[in-house]
Formats: structure tokens, C-alpha cells, sequence
């Protein structure tokens, strides 16, 4: 006698399916926060982001890995520079604009990081 077993879907914290999806979950509708995920749920939300997730990955608040990749630093150098919380789409640009010595010091840094990364995997290839 055969038993089939149904697959059971693999579903995820909010917190996860946040940080997967690039957004603040703390910004994210209630019904998102105190829900499960589920992996095909994930990839709908991915596929064809709802008005409110297209909205938060526009506008914001934006988590610090999105805050430090918008800014071409490190989330250590967001730390640095005595940037500890989210921040709007707004703001980054505000400070794109102003553009400050920490923020051209950390992104001098990063791009270093960045080339020294590239020379270890190009010399690793050869």
C-alpha cells in the first residue's frame, strides 16, 4: 500500500519575505506583517508587485541594506556616517545631493572593497 504524502508549502516569517523583497517590514501593510509567506506567494509579490509594494520600493522608508546600496556604501559606512535608521527615497537623494565628506570617504572605500573583490575573482578564474 502506497500513502501519498502531500507537499506541504515552504512559508517564511514576515521578517524574511520583507528582506527578500527589499522593503521595511515595519512599512509593509498589517495583513503582511502578522501573516506567514509562502514561497509562491513570495514569487507573486515578486512577479507583480501589489500598488503598495511598488509604492514602498519607490518612496520608502527603505531598510538600511537598501539604504547603503542606493548610496553605493557599505551598511558599516551608513553606520559611520551616524545613519542608523530607514531612510525615504527623499532623503537618500537629499543626500546624494549634499553629498557630504563621510559619504564621499565610504563610497571612495567601497569601491575599493568592490575592485579588490573583482581582482581576487578575476585572479582565482586564471
Amino acid at each position: 500500500m502506497s500513502t501519498s504524502k502531500t507537499k506541504t508549502p515552504q512559508t517564511m516569517k514576515p521578517a524574511t519575505a520583507a528582506r527578500k523583497l527589499g522593503i521595511l517590514l515595519s512599512a509593509a501593510p498589517a495583513g503582511f506583517q502578522e501573516g506567514v509567506v509562502s514561497r509562491d506567494e513570495l514569487n507573486a509579490l515578486q512577479a507583480a508587485p501589489p500598488a503598495w509594494l511598488a509604492e514602498l520600493r519607490r518612496e520608502g522608508p527603505h531598510p538600511k541594506q537598501v539604504v547603503a546600496a542606493k548610496l553605493r556604501v557599505s551598511t558599516s559606512g551608513l553606520a559611520r556616517g551616524g545613519i542608523d535608521g530607514p531612510l525615504t527615497t527623499a532623503q537618500i537623494e537629499a543626500l546624494k545631493a549634499e553629498n557630504p565628506e563621510w559619504l564621499q570617504r565610504e563610497q571612495a572605500t567601497a569601491a575599493e572593497v568592490r575592485k579588490e573583490a573583482q581582482r581576487l575573482k578575476e585572479r582565482a578564474k586564471a
